[in-house]
C-alpha cells in the first residue's frame, strides 16, 4: 500500500493501521481487497473526510491519498510529507510535530 498526505492545518489527529488490504482510520475500517489492478475508487464513494482523493490499484499496489492534520506547532516533515509504503500489517508511524524542545532553538 502506497499512501501519500495532503497536509491541512487541524487540530485533529489521525491514527492509521494497515491489516493486508484493509486500511484503519482513526478505527474505520476500509477493505480494498477487492481492487483489482487499474482499478479506481472515487473520492465520492468512500465516506470518510480523511480521504483527499480515489484509491487505485496500480502495479497491484494499492495507492491513496489521506489528509494528514497539522497542528499549530507543525513539523516541517508534517508540512511536506514523504509517502509511505506500507509492506507490512501494523501501525502506520506518521510525522511527529515540533516539540517545546526543537522550538527553543
Amino acid at each position: 500500500m502506497k499512501i501519500m498526505f495532503l497536509p491541512q492545518r487541524r487540530d485533529d489527529t489521525l491514527h492509521l493501521f494497515v491489516q493486508g488490504s484493509t486500511l484503519l482510520v482513526n478505527g474505520d475500517g476500509f477493505d480494498f481487497d477487492r481492487l483489482e489492478d487499474g482499478d479506481i475508487l472515487p473520492r465520492e464513494a468512500i465516506y470518510s473526510e480523511w480521504f483527499a482523493g480515489p484509491v487505485e490499484m496500480i502495479d497491484g499496489i494499492i495507492t491513496l491519498t489521506l489528509i494528514l492534520p497539522n497542528p499549530w506547532n507543525y513539523s516541517q516533515a508534517q508540512a511536506f510529507p514523504e509517502p509511505i509504503i506500507v509492506t507490512t500489517s501494523g501501525p502506520i508511524e506518521l510525522p511527529k510535530p515540533l516539540t517545546n524542545a526543537s522550538m527553543e532553538q
